[in-house]
């Protein structure tokens, strides 16, 4: 199941300066319109590998997540940790803040 971290992330540790809350901030703007291909899809291959030395490539920059359950989000990272990723998901009209763990994510990419 997925979850929120607190403030900080899942360690307690705090987030950038000045931010409120301890959160870093969202991004600019919306994600891009178009849908990456799903995982699979002639022509797909910007899948990475789901650890979280994977992941680093992909701090601070839109991000497309399929996780093991079958949903599908962007994201915008902007915590790796040794087992679990956070940042903000897309709602389909703003971002909230998200973390779950590596291993709940089946791909991505950014």
């Amino acid at each position: 199941m997925s979850y929120e971290f607190p403030p900080g992330g899942r360690d307690g540790s705090p987030g950038s300066p000045g931010s409120p809350g301890g959160f870093p901030p969202p991004p600019p703007g919306p994600p891009p319109s178009r849908t990456p291909s799903a995982p699979g899809a002639r022509g797909y291959g910007g899948t990475r590998r789901i650890d979280a030395g994977g992941f680093y490539p992909c701090l601070y920059r839109y991000t497309y997540v399929w996780l093991r359950n079958g949903r599908s989000f962007w994201f915008y990272p902007v915590h790796v940790g040794r087992h679990s990723v956070s940042g903000y998901r897309w709602t389909g009209y703003r971002w909230e803040y998200y973390g779950t763990d590596l291993d709940r994510i089946a791909y991505f990419t950014c």
